[in-house]
């Protein structure tokens, strides 16, 4: 009897044992699985970065590519300059002003931009600055019908070499912007946004070298009587060179004027984030990371804000295009009017 229970109490304690043994086969078996799956979701999470990391490198060698090309065909552009045009040209002057223009449709207000900003300045003024007109459109139409109209109505300053006029490659712009292209309005904004912060730039790196300051204007502007004597006597009375720009409108882009020292840092800082904010916003973004120190409190970050950013008053443009150069989108709210 004794022998009976002593193997129904090995046969139980074999079957537990059986049991427990499956039990923890099914668990390792389960774990082993997991640990699969945890290393397949870490090994798709790297194929994801390193795919991330590879087309950010492709982004940054197009806009180098890009840059060097331009660079090359500016050299070769003025190479090929006329006597007196490169004379000029290769005179350090005082201010260069830059336009950046494209189609706005049946609207257009270059001509009565240009119009302001060159009667505006007397003789010696005139001499001693460039304007810079830059086609930013891929319209042949439109690049023609701007070139002709400067060349009709401002052969003098053409001849001085006090205004030029120039087109952005198409090689300029990285290719994901020729071959983004969208029916939504969302994405044709992002599109004209971006591709409006790569044309600010162009402009920017090919005035640099022609003066000592950079004021950027628009093409939809009236400039104010004696804006650019203003301009001129309140920079040379500024007792510190500690600025980091002046504002000469508060209109986003518009007539803010930077030392051509200086524009390197901006264009390389825009580039970096051309495709995530317009140019005005980053503008301020860049204050942020250059001028606020790590761990001081806004306030003050904000007071040395009023002291390297400054703000003339009143403002020396009028902005006056109603039509956007977004298609389709008008802008009555930019509209403030100057007293004369």
């Amino acid at each position: 009897m004794r022998t009976k229970h002593v193997n129904v109490l090995i046969a139980l304690a074999a079957f537990v044992l059986f049991s427990f043994s499956c039990f923890c086969i099914s668990r390792m078996t389960q774990t082993s699985n997991q640990l699969i799956n945890c290393r397949n979701h870490i090994l798709e999470f790297k194929e994801k970065i390193l795919r991330l990391k590879n087309k950010t490198e492709r982004n940054r060698q197009e806009l180098i590519n890009a840059l060097s090309k331009m660079k090359y065909e500016m050299t070769q552009r003025e190479n090929t300059s006329t006597d007196l045009v490169e004379k000029k040209m290769n005179t350090l002057v005082s201010f260069a002003l830059g336009i950046s223009t494209v189609s706005r449709g049946n609207q257009s207000y270059v001509k009565q931009t240009l119009n302001s900003v060159v009667s505006r300045m007397t003789l010696s003024e005139e001499k001693d600055s460039v304007v810079i007109v830059s086609v930013a459109d891929r319209n042949e139409d439109y690049l023609k019908s701007v070139v002709d109209m400067i060349t009709k109505r401002f052969k003098r300053q053409l001849k001085s070499g006090s205004l030029e006029v120039i087109s952005i490659p198409a090689f300029f712009y990285p290719n994901m912007l020729h071959v983004k292209q969208s029916t939504e309005d969302s994405g044709k904004l992002e599109s004209w946004r971006i591709k409006q912060v790569l044309d600010f730039c162009f402009l920017m790196l090919y005035a640099q070298p022609k003066a000592m300051y950079y004021l950027q204007l628009e093409d939809d502007i009236i400039a104010k009587k004696m804006y650019f004597t203003k301009i001129t006597d309140f920079v040379h009375n500024i007792t510190s060179n500690n600025w980091f720009y002046i504002e000469f409108s508060i209109l986003g882009f518009i007539g803010k004027l930077f030392k051509s020292e200086d524009l390197t840092d901006f264009v390389r800082f825009f580039l970096m984030f051309y495709k995530d904010k317009p140019i005005d916003l980053l503008l301020g973004d860049i204050f942020q990371v250059k001028m606020c120190n790590p761990g001081e409190t806004p306030e003050k970050c904000a007071e040395r804000n009023k002291q390297i950013r400054i703000r003339y008053k009143p403002s020396l443009f009028q902005h006056v295009g109603i039509q956007s150069s977004f298609p389709g989108r008008e802008q009555y709210s930019k509209r403030i009017t100057l007293q004369e």
